[in-house]
């Protein structure tokens, strides 16, 4: 059968014996053209394109000449729910805020650090610092650092209405209620409490109370009496008044006092019951100043309250939250500063030292006495004595360090 149809032609026989040979009919648009034959059959050949009605006649453009298919842009970063891309190379705004909120927090631990050092320093530069110590003959440095405190019972500064509060009275003149060394070395830290009555010998003065060397000669003849009598080297002279001790208590918030009874004394406006409690500056003072209301050892009770009331305090002073809030660390150092008067060569670091020893004694007693008229023990105060010169605190055993200083109390 003849394909001559195929291209719109005659069949054989009426348009030529070939297919080659056959002629589309020109008369047919529509009629399939024949592809010339070449001579290579494997040669690729490139189809004529035929113009639509109306469509543009202009030919394709030659392979060389098409333009490149285009690379598919690389995928995109996710967007994050709630937030949005900053542009190529960029993170997210929300990847970028932890960044900065880190940032900040670095910036304000830096200035807390600051200001923890800083306070320290600017409190320092207010506090009175005097010369304390005696000129002449001195027991040599010992091992260890020896701390000598004394709470005054100076009016000095206190206004009517302050001394009518605090119970003070209008004695003029400076006494002593409380004298303690606190010693730190290799061994145990130790706080000896000295009572204000101890009989002992004063250069110029005779033998009479201790507190009567303050009275007399101020800090330099009671530091000449105590390494007079107890042959311990004093390094370092801390003084506080009667003002100022209620200022550092309300600046820690109070403290808790444990008396083992009820005390009432009218002459110290005290009045407490028994048990653990909470007690403000006022009351803290009069708990520490307090003599008549043990019916049993009277004075020397006091030296105890007192040792009470100091750690009380020092562990206020050195608890955490001191630090962390700003208002109570910047009131605890300016109402110490305020208030106390040292040697000149103590320092910040120093004095920190001593809130340190305040708080962590192990060993808290006083003087060993063979008496309720305080007489000390010849024989057990100068052991004592020679533990601290030595700095063998570890030797003082229960037998010396007693709560009385009466032996096995």
């Amino acid at each position: 059968m003849s394909d001559d149809w195929l291209y719109g032609g005659a069949p054989r026989g009426q348009g030529g014996d070939r297919p080659d040979q056959v002629r589309p009919d020109s008369s047919d648009p529509d009629a399939t053209r024949p592809v010339p034959r070449s001579a290579n059959p494997d040669e690729t050949r490139v189809m004529p394109t035929v113009p639509r009605p109306g469509g543009s006649s202009a030919p394709p453009p030659p392979p060389s000449a098409r333009s490149p298919r285009p690379t598919p842009p690389p995928p995109s970063r996710p967007t994050p729910p709630g937030g949005s891309s900053s542009g190529p190379g960029r993170t997210f705004g929300r990847f970028r805020r932890p960044r900065l909120k880190l940032r900040y927090l670095w910036l304000i631990v830096v200035l807390w650090l600051v200001y923890l050092v800083a306070v320290p320093f600017f409190a320092w530069s207010k506090a009175d610092k005097i010369d304390a110590f005696p000129s002449g003959h001195r027991p040599a440095d010992q091992p260890g650092t020896n701390y000598l405190l004394v709470g005054s019972d100076s009016r000095a500064g206190l206004s009517a209405a302050q001394r009518k509060k605090l119970h003070t009275g209008d004695a003029s003149g400076q006494r002593t209620d409380t004298i303690v060394v606190i010693h730190t070395g290799s061994g145990p830290t130790l706080t000896m409490s000295i009572p204000r009555d101890s009989l002992v010998p004063i250069p110029g003065h005779g033998t009479t109370k201790i507190n009567a060397a303050f009275a007399y000669g101020g800090p330099k003849l009671l530091i000449q009496t105590i390494e007079q009598d107890t042959g311990i080297h004093i390094d370092h002279y801390v003084e506080i008044g009667l003002g100022g001790f209620v200022n550092i208590v309300d600046s820690v918030g109070g403290i808790t006092i444990c008396p083992s009874h009820t005390m009432n004394d009218k002459l110290a406006n005290l009045h407490v019951k028994k048990g653990c409690q909470h007690a403000g500056g006022t009351v803290a003072l009069a708990y520490a100043r307090s003599r008549h209301a043990d019916p049993k050892l009277g004075d020397i009770a006091r030296g105890g309250q007192q040792r009470e009331v100091m750690k009380a305090v020092g562990h206020k002073a050195l608890s955490p939250w001191t630090v962390l809030n700003p208002f109570r660390y910047w009131n605890l150092w300016t109402s110490a500063t305020d208030n106390l008067t040292v040697d000149k060569d103590m320092s910040a670091v120093a004095m920190g030292h001593f809130g340190w020893a305040m708080t962590h004694s192990k060993l808290t007693c006083p003087v060993p006495i063979s008496n309720l008229a305080v007489t000390w023990d010849p024989t057990r105060s100068k052991q004592m004595f020679h533990d601290i010169i030595t700095d063998h605190t570890a030797a003082i055993g229960k037998g010396l360090c007693t709560t009385s200083g009466l032996p096995h109390s």
